[in-house]
């Protein structure tokens, strides 16, 4: 199994997909375990002072003003684990929770947390073995951290409170934690404070999102190339010098790639025959524009990614020169925003799909289609309620757009008075890129339907490769009324797990 190793410097994305998602294990960098010791002798020496110092022998937040004597801090440092465990509602993902416990093992890592190297190992050791604690919806403010999320990770490996183990059923952590051999730790000064303090559910939901959108957007442009293509339309708005003219680099790669899925097509062209029309419509002529937008949105914030990734996000802080500070790297307004940023792409992206999906079942605007793609216009339907459930879809994309960092809601007695809701903004990502592929699963539904309805025209060698691949895979073609659902899922099943993008790709090449 792949081994991802743990050192100072922060993780890279697709090491948190490697332990997010592919379960791979993790170790302990030489390096990281030197740089732990050597922190933890720092918070040592400062504890055994009389002078107080935030989080090694104080309370926390707005009752941070009271001295902890030597006696009271194991029990102080388990308190605020299980005072701050108090999240609610449904559970989140397992791999939320993995990526979560890894980025807080990166920044413990970094050896600017004072945590000793013993703890930082019980973490590891329980992503190693399949051990992921219960996590709930509601508890992030997104400021000092993850508070919530991070201490029901905490909560673990104290051996208290409910994990999932590797078989996906609940129970004690303290069951989970003695199965596996794994002594639960007893945290000592700033330990508890150090384990909470991050941005870490928000990053891992920020980069899961980005690997997600990375197909959707390829996706997208292969269906609005389909679209395209069914509807007559022209490939000449595509050409390269025309993009080049407005140097927006996600817009010259997705007019590149519906130009690499038209190729060969003998549907293109046809704008001039039998209804002339001057140009296509915006959401066909205008498709590289906005899902060129995305993609450079999407630089932006792997951009933000990269740099939090490479971050220690705690409160205090041990510096180099062995200064304990306070500091407000947890607030995640940077991480909130782009999460917020992408979610108005995705909306926007989804709302496009849907326009041409719908010019596509109208038989004022598809240029000879039968309504609604029907067989039998009047006895049947056609594809009318796959438009309507895309649209609820689009509908709902536009809503999930509001900004949640626009938001805070003051707590802790007015002490974090000014927060970034930025775990919001990522739980709600998640259901967009979610219902994202779902409008894109329709499109390309009702957009190879059309393109088998124009007989006598050859579709390109790639539209025909995604077509094959789609009958293939069980979403049925052309033909009198049928249970529509299915069909449906089988198509989103196919976008989701890339065989659509596979497909074009024997035929075209990598798309960018």
């Amino acid at each position: 199994m792949h081994t991802v190793v743990v050192g100072t410097s922060g993780v890279s994305a697709s090491d948190v997909l490697a332990v997010a998602r592919g379960g791979a294990r993790v170790q302990l960098s030489e390096e990281a375990v030197a740089a732990l010791a050597a922190a933890r002798e720092i918070v040592d020496a400062l504890a055994a002072k009389p002078d107080p110092v935030y989080g090694v022998s104080t309370g926390f937040g707005a009752l941070a003003t009271r001295h902890i004597s030597p006696e009271l801090r194991a029990r102080l440092q388990r308190n605020i684990v299980r005072s701050h465990a108090a999240g609610m509602g449904p559970a989140v993902e397992r791999e939320v929770v993995r990526a979560l416990m890894f980025l807080r093992l990166k920044t413990v890592c970094s050896g600017r947390t004072g945590v000793r190297p013993e703890v930082a190992q019980t973490m590891a050791d329980l992503l190693n073995a399949g051990i992921t604690p219960v996590v709930h919806e509601y508890g992030s403010l997104g400021c000092s951290g993850d508070l919530a999320p991070l201490s029901h990770c905490a909560l673990a490996l104290m051996g208290e409170g409910d994990a999932e183990g590797p078989d996906g059923v609940v129970r004690p952590a303290a069951e989970l934690l003695a199965a596996h051999g794994i002594q639960p730790v007893e945290l000592r000064e700033k330990e508890g404070l150090a384990l909470l303090n991050g941005t870490d559910g928000m990053l891992g939901m920020l980069v899961m999102a980005l690997a997600d959108l990375d197909t959707l957007y390829r996706s997208a442009d292969v269906t609005a190339a389909l679209s395209l293509e069914a509807l007559l339309g022209t490939d000449r708005v595509l050409a390269p010098e025309l993009h080049a003219i407005r140097p927006h680099p996600g817009q010259a790669a997705s007019a590149a790639n519906m130009l690499a899925v038209l190729k060969g097509s003998g549907l293109t062209g046809h704008h001039q025959d039998d209804a002339p029309r001057v140009q296509d419509a915006y959401s066909v002529r205008c498709a590289p524009q906005v899902a060129g937008a995305g993609r450079d949105t999407m630089a932006h914030a792997r951009l933000v990614a990269d740099r939090e990734l490479a971050s220690a996000v705690d409160n205090p802080v041990v510096l180099p020169d062995g200064r304990v500070e306070s500091n407000g790297n947890f607030h995640g307004a940077p991480v909130a925003y782009v999460l917020d940023f992408l979610a108005i792409a995705v909306a926007d992206l989804g709302s496009i799909a849907e326009r041409r999906t719908d010019r596509l079942l109208d038989k004022n605007r598809s240029h000879g289609l039968p309504p609604f793609l029907a067989d039998d216009p009047g006895v049947d339907s056609g594809l009318m309620i796959a438009q309507y459930t895309q649209a609820a879809l689009v509908s709902e994309l536009k809503r999930l757009a509001v900004p949640a960092s626009a938001d805070s809601i003051p707590s802790s007695a007015m002490q974090e008075d000014h927060v970034s809701m930025g775990w919001s903004a990522a739980r709600k990502l998640r259901t967009a890129v979610d219902n994202l592929t779902r409008v894109i699963a329709i499109e390309l539904y009702a957009a190879t339907r059309a393109v088998e309805l124009r007989e006598g025209l050859t579709p390109a060698p790639a539209t025909r490769a995604v077509i094959d691949a789609v009958r293939e895979a069980g979403v049925q073609g052309p033909g009198p009324d049928r249970f529509l659902a299915p069909d449906l899922a089988a198509a989103d099943a196919f976008v989701r797990d890339g065989r659509l993008l596979a497909a074009v790709e024997k035929v075209t090449g990598p798309l960018q």
